[in-house]
């Protein structure tokens, strides 16, 4: 069963999103394109940050666009895609995807803009702040496209947290490891750093599988357990036709992490990029982005809230909206 949306916008399709809290209120930032392109695949070409903001997961304002891709300094973004936010000493910092003009979006690299209400972002000077290092990750050959076995160079979806006892932070990429078969080396990126500017690539978290990327990662903390969300685009999970949101478990926030195992997936990509967040009655919901309606037509919204629940071996159950109450 498909869930209702929360999130609707006439004449935009809506798709990638991460939230903040700030008190009471939620702040949700998807990715957004004009429903005026001929195709819903172009919208990743001609993408802007949306803003809205609610209390309850469910009704949702709308506030002023974010960001938009825009020449600065020596750069000059193609994209920007997907990304987290995180408070910092009063601060909001801004970890998102971006590309460049200059090389047709090939090469992913993470950015960073910062903001004192959430409402009005400034991109830093120093941007790019990281990409991938040749020594863990695969790169993506400009000058040699046909050597490439793979059509870009994945480094995006940063999800960082900090940790509470060294005061460190940790982001999670969706990167793809040096080394393997190209259709399986999607891994968990690794990144540390003292002050959210200066980064340090590491090892990847987690060991290429059978995944080409994993993308969307998120980490949180549900009853003593660390559960990492990754989401699998169609056609990158070899042996099977499962696309949709997978998650691991550990101990540790940094693992080492169980073997996946499904949240919410199909063979039609109707559910994508979920992430959890615990509401205002402190229940943890599943939320996602509604890819393709019942009849196979292009939604580009955002879903309703769903409950979880978790079972004795830690298993994580997504209550569909037949079995809400």
């Amino acid at each position: 069963m498909l869930p209702n949306h929360s999130l609707q916008i006439p004449d935009k399709w809506i798709w990638d999103f991460w939230l903040a809290q700030d008190i009471s209120d939620y702040h949700l930032f998807y990715l957004q394109a004009s429903k005026d392109l001929p195709d819903p695949e172009d919208r990743h070409w001609h993408v802007s940050f949306g803003h809205a903001v609610s209390q309850d997961l469910r009704n949702w304002q709308i506030l002023p666009d974010a960001m938009k891709p825009e020449a600065y300094g020596d750069v000059d973004e193609y994209t920007n895609w997907t990304g987290c936010v995180i408070r910092h000493d009063g601060l909001w910092y801004l970890l998102y995807t971006s590309t460049e003009r200059k090389e047709q979006g090939k090469i992913q690299r993470i950015s960073l803009a910062t903001s004192k209400d959430l409402i009005h972002w400034e991109k830093h000077p120093k941007n790019p702040v990281m990409e991938a290092d040749s020594r863990y990750y695969e790169k993506y050959d400009l000058k040699h496209p046909e050597k490439n076995l793979w059509f870009d160079e994945a480094w995006r979806d940063p999800w960082v947290f900090q940790d509470p006892e060294t005061g460190e932070f940790h982001a999670l990429i969706t990167g793809r490891v040096n080394y393997g078969p190209a259709e399986s080396r999607g891994v968990i990126a690794h990144a540390t750093s003292q002050n959210l500017i200066d980064w340090q690539v590491l090892p990847p978290l987690t060991e290429p599988m059978t995944f080409g990327t994993m993308e969307c990662p998120q980490v949180v903390l549900i009853q003593g357990r660390y559960y990492l969300l990754f989401s699998i685009p169609p056609g990158e999970f070899v042996d099977s036709n499962l696309t949709g949101t997978f998650y691991m478990v550990a101990d540790h926030p940094l693992g080492p992490f169980s073997a996946p195992r499904a949240l919410w997936a199909d063979s039609v990509k109707r559910l994508y990029s979920g992430k959890l967040v615990q509401g205002p009655d402190q229940i943890w919901y599943f939320m996602s982005w509604r890819n393709f309606a019942l009849d196979g037509s292009f939604l580009g919204d955002i879903s309703e809230p769903l409950p979880i629940t978790v079972d004795e071996e830690g298993n994580l159950i997504v209550l569909e909206p037949a079995m809400v109450d």
